[in-house]
């Protein structure tokens, strides 16, 4: 399961707005970030048994809009449903379009998330995602959904999440809030998990903090550093 907000070349999530250094050549560019998160949580859940873990991305992207690349982070052993068996790494390939139309963003892709070691609990997933910017503000909503496959209990499973950023540029520091719902597989009796935390950028490194609760797990405020490249 991914937090990770789908964009080309963004680092999720994801969880911070993470500026990366791009590599330019041409019309293509590579980007990519670093870093460390003190829990690993996803959509809510812990997928690190609110310990440390590692994480890193690169992403390759096209002047059109195309753009592939890398997603992996440290997990906790058995932490990727009943059956991971031994699973202690996930790693997310991913591709997709991003471009604009009517003065919205829109992201559309593919993940295919791999558990080294893991015993059927690999699965594919398809996001999409549209958002505007207004001033200082960025306004986004999307769905990841994946369809019925062994990695997710045979049963479909849906993501639905809006997201909301304040960036002025005279500010050392950006905040954000989410709200997702999901259902299917991964959450059988629905679950509603949120997010609201800052993003501190110090030259090529971005300092972030987030509390981060859902309705079906404890709490928690998580910490992260990232470098981008």
């Amino acid at each position: 399961m991914k937090y990770r907000v789908i964009a080309a070349g963004l680092a999720a999530l994801c969880a911070s707005s993470l500026p990366a250094l791009a590599q330019e050549a041409g019309p293509w560019s590579v980007e990519g970030r670093v870093g460390a998160v003190s829990d690993y949580r996803d959509r809510g859940y812990t997928l690190s048994a609110e310990e440390p873990v590692l994480q890193g991305e690169a992403t390759l992207s096209h002047a059109s809009g195309l753009y592939g690349g890398v997603w992996g982070s440290g997990i906790e052993e058995y932490g990727v449903g009943p059956d991971g068996d031994g699973a202690t790494v996930e790693v997310t390939l991913y591709a997709g379009w991003a471009g604009s139309a009517g003065g919205f963003d829109i992201d559309l892709g593919v993940w295919s998330n791999v558990y080294p070691d893991g015993d059927d609990v690999n699965y594919v997933e398809f996001p999409a995602q549209i958002g505007r910017t207004l001033g200082d503000a960025t306004f986004s909503t999307g769905v990841v959904w994946a369809p019925s496959q062994t990695g997710t209990g045979d049963e479909a499973n849906t993501w639905v999440w809006t997201r909301a950023e304040y960036a002025p540029e005279d500010w050392p520091v950006s905040l954000h809030a989410m709200v997702g719902h999901e259902d299917g597989g991964f959450a059988p009796d629905g679950k509603t998990d949120w997010r609201v935390g800052v993003a501190a950028p110090l030259g090529a490194f971005t300092l972030g903090v987030d509390w981060v609760d859902s309705d079906t797990e404890d709490n928690a405020v998580v910490a992260s550093v990232f470098w981008g490249f």
